[in-house]
């Protein structure tokens, strides 16, 4: 996919999330993220993409990005910190960042690949990266793959759904080792609010009966260094010294002296 390709494609996914379907998956993937982000420390963290998810509300760091390739106008409440640049050139220092987060954006990247090394390359040793996607295992990556022939997709159709294993490896590649899961959205591909609302029991039945086969997936992986080892803080250990003796006098010895 070139770059126009993806610019077009990223422009149609953000008309496709206003859609009934798009909220759906928007608010499943906001109740997941403020789960896995709200215990993640430390001082910097990124979400590349997609304004409009706030993939980190209910993170802590002090200093909070979004990035985007472009900036559409956003609500005055909106208070996030935003950087305009491309996504495979990023304007951070190596190992400068302790969270970075992709929502649905390597789907739909020219060159997914790079975004993912300059992810690599900014952030610190055990950093934490949290990717968002659709699964091409699922009733809705089957409506897409027969929309290919039909022509009518159901999710923007330049995008390249990226399959969990094949995910993991691209991660475990860059030493990036994938320490947690989720599956959700296993309703069937809607169109409507009337028929996605139905079909909604089918979000507990699937998460028992076929939980891999959710409509869209998040993973969280963390950047493993080789060689590196965690040591804490170097604590001096002194050996205890017992107090010095007083001498006691005799009194009794003292008067039968006496």
């Amino acid at each position: 996919m070139d770059s126009v390709a993806s610019e077009k494609s990223i422009i149609a996914l953000d008309g496709w999330l206003q859609t009934p379907a798009g909220l759906y998956v928007r608010a499943w993937e906001q109740q997941c993220l403020d789960s896995l982000t709200a215990d993640i420390f430390g001082f910097n963290a990124v979400q590349i993409g997609l304004p409009q998810f706030d993939a980190l509300a209910a993170n802590r760091m002090p200093n909070k990005w979004l990035l985007d390739s472009r900036l559409p106008p956003q609500p005055a409440q909106d208070s996030r910190v935003k950087l305009v640049a491309a996504f495979d050139e990023l304007p951070f220092e190596s190992q400068s960042l302790d969270l970075v987060v992709l929502p649905h954006v390597l789907e739909f990247a020219a060159e997914p690949h790079q975004v993912l090394r300059e992810v690599e390359r900014v952030l610190i040793p055990e950093g934490r990266l949290i990717v968002c996607g659709f699964n091409p295992a699922s009733l809705w990556g089957a409506r897409q793959g027969l929309g290919r022939i039909t022509g009518r997709h159901y999710l923007p159709k330049a995008g390249e759904l990226i399959s969990m294993p094949r995910m993991k490896d691209w991660l475990k590649l860059l030493n990036m080792g994938v320490s947690r899961s989720h599956f959700g959205c296993y309703a069937p591909a809607c169109r409507t609010e009337k028929w996605l609302r139905r079909n909604a029991f089918m979000d507990k039945a699937g998460a028992r009966w076929w939980p891999y086969l959710g409509a869209v997936y998040i993973v969280q992986a963390i950047k493993r260094v080789k060689g590196m080892r965690l040591i804490g803080p170097a604590w001096t250990k002194k050996p205890a010294t017992a107090s010095a003796g007083a001498p006691v006098t005799n009194k009794r010895r003292e008067q039968q002296d006496g």
